[in-house]
């Protein structure tokens, strides 16, 4: 069954028909054994984030990566709605059907630009498998269909950053180190 088609509970975050619609044939990485966009493995599904994802274990995928905090249904409903109805956020991820949990995910964040000519830059944010799931391609799956996404909806680039022991893994996908340095201030945790 095709990946964008599958009902998860609840309302996508974006039109899961842009996942179908994806040139696959622009991948840049090869996978062995082959899986792609609507075919990830047995009794997986790639798809948009559904707001029924919060009860199968999205967060506790994402705090694999990054501390999440206590977010009630609530919280995790009004970001949601934000987030879907700036248009700008393709939360995707992978879902175990035969478990009924979120085994990974990862997100393109569109950033409007005044630049070259209005243009969009694409951003991928929170790349994350579940540690029972490494070893299956699941992260090439994601950062590549955010990457061909990224180019479907028309960014002029798309950036990423990672850890440098990490920088090897992101090269596959045509990425390159910025002379640019990374900054940041943290307000809390």
């Amino acid at each position: 069954m095709p990946a964008a088609t599958v009902k998860a509970g609840g309302v996508p975050l974006y039109d899961p028909r842009l996942l179908q619609e994806l040139d696959w044939s622009q991948n840049s990485v090869a996978f062995s054994p082959a899986i792609s966009p609507e075919e990830p493995g047995d009794g997986l599904v790639l798809r948009p984030l559904c707001t029924g994802d919060i009860n199968r274990g999205f967060l506790k995928v994402l705090g694999q990566l990054t501390e999440t905090g206590v977010v009630n249904l609530e919280q995790f409903t009004k970001t949601f709605e934000h987030m879907k109805s700036s248009g700008d956020y393709y939360v995707t991820v992978v879902e175990d059907t035969n478990l009924g949990q979120i085994v990974a995910t990862a997100t393109l964040v569109i950033e409007h630009k005044f630049t070259h000519s209005c243009a969009k830059r694409g951003r991928i944010e929170d790349v994350v498998v579940s540690g029972e799931c490494r070893g299956k391609q699941l992260g090439k799956l994601l950062t590549s269909t955010l990457t061909l996404l990224s180019r479907r909806l028309n960014c002029y680039k798309i950036t990423l950053e990672c850890l440098p022991k990490n920088v090897a893994f992101y090269k596959k996908f045509g990425y390159s180190v910025s002379e640019e340095n990374y900054m940041y201030q943290r307000f809390f945790n």
